[in-house]
């Protein structure tokens, strides 16, 4: 076990699961993305020291990964997640799910005790839960009784970003006998649906643990804007914000001309999606960002909507910006702007992953599995 929190993490992206772990005391010794653009951005903050390994997760040979604590997959969401196809794990990228089990499955005894899964809550409803549940099985094939919660970064960060977690444990099969009650499972951390999850599917082999409260967002989304001059390159054109402001509805319309006739310059989000076969232009003005998306196509560029005074303007939220918002304010940037956006939009939030690694894994690593590396380190001492 090296005798530490150490980690192999893939689906790594630009590295923000291994930021939030850091934080949180652990030490990424492995790094595996198939992606090369969100390596060049890995490599850029981390730079080169080899643990970072580029290619296809369903051709890794288990046997070069090393001996961790802990294996993360923030594996691919574009199967599950709402504005996707729904093809579910079976779909061309979410299936990279089965290239992570077939790994730990390779690694046979030396399969890392702690596991986490990272994915959009969709997740959970995908094929009417039955995705959740295969992955699940699959788990606990493996040795590892589950547990299962959602976070929104919105408590960390000002930015609305939903996402569904699972521990895994390896532990002797034994299995727990669960409340049938309903909502007996629910909490903060485990909403309705989840909670309702977790009590009906008692053929899953469950460790369930309890969770401290959520901290509460001290952040405001325009604390983490940059102060670009009038003149910058990002502003749109009038004729470009004019455009987005007659792109709006009624109602969002009326919303932006409160913020324009207001005595102090307010700031909002955008949107663009498309509602009967129209591009419309959605404001929000509650102090959170929407979730960070890829830029794929125009709906996953998010705007910012800045205006007061008699004025208004309006441009693409920067990657500094984003990277903010997703709580990694000091990631080293050198990529192109739609590089970088795609990079944090398919990334994690840090200080959700920190606060996991906190309250979650280090308890259980403390708990479970210290003492036990603690005594084989001593029984391979040389006297």
């Amino acid at each position: 076990m090296n005798g530490s929190r150490t980690v192999a993490e893939f689906f790594a992206g630009i590295g923000l699961m291994r930021m939030g772990l850091e934080a949180g005391g652990w030490r990424t010794l492995y790094a595996n993305d198939i992606d090369a653009k969100k390596w060049e951005m890995y490599r850029a903050h981390f730079g080169d020291s080899g643990e970072f390994v580029l290619g296809d997760i369903h051709k890794i040979d288990s046997a070069s990964i090393p001996t961790v604590a802990l294996a993360t997959a923030s594996f691919p969401c574009n199967d599950l997640s709402l504005a996707g196809a729904r093809e579910g794990l079976a779909g061309t990228q979410s299936s990279a799910f089965w290239g992570f089990i077939e790994v730990l499955r390779g690694m046979a005894s030396r399969a890392p005790p702690l596991v986490m899964l990272e994915n959009v809550t969709g997740f959970l409803t995908s094929h009417d839960g039955d995705d959740f549940h295969q992955a699940l099985v699959a788990l606990n094939d493996l040795g590892y009784a589950v547990d299962s919660f959602i976070i929104d970064a919105a408590r960390f960060v000002p930015q609305s970003r939903q996402r569904l977690f699972v521990i895994g444990i390896r532990e002797p099969k034994t299995r727990r006998v669960l409340s049938r009650q309903p909502h007996f499972n629910e909490s903060e951390c485990r909403p309705t649906a989840l909670a309702d999850f977790i009590t009906w599917s008692d053929d899953i082999r469950w460790n369930l643990r309890k969770l401290p409260p959520l901290p509460d967002r001290t952040r405001t989304f325009d604390s983490i804007l940059e102060e670009l001059s009038p003149n910058s390159a990002y502003w749109w054109s009038k004729e470009r914000a004019e455009y987005l402001l007659n792109q709006m509805s009624p109602r969002h319309r009326a919303q932006a001309e409160a913020m324009i006739s207001g005595k102090r310059t307010t700031y909002g989000t955008v949107f663009r999606r498309v509602r009967n076969d129209k591009s419309m232009a959605e404001l929000r003005t509650d102090g959170l960002a929407g979730c960070l998306r890829t830029p794929r196509g125009g709906s996953g560029r998010q705007i910012l909507f800045a205006a007061g005074k008699g004025c208004y303007a309006a441009r693409l939220l920067t990657p500094r910006e984003c990277a903010r918002l997703m709580g990694a304010d000091d990631f080293r940037i050198e990529a192109p702007i739609n590089q970088a956006l795609f990079g944090f939009g398919d990334a994690v939030c840090v200080p959700v992953i920190t606060w996991i690694a906190r309250n979650y894994l280090n308890p259980v690593w403390q708990q479970r599995f210290a003492k036990d590396d603690a005594e084989h380190a001593q029984t391979n001492v040389i006297h």
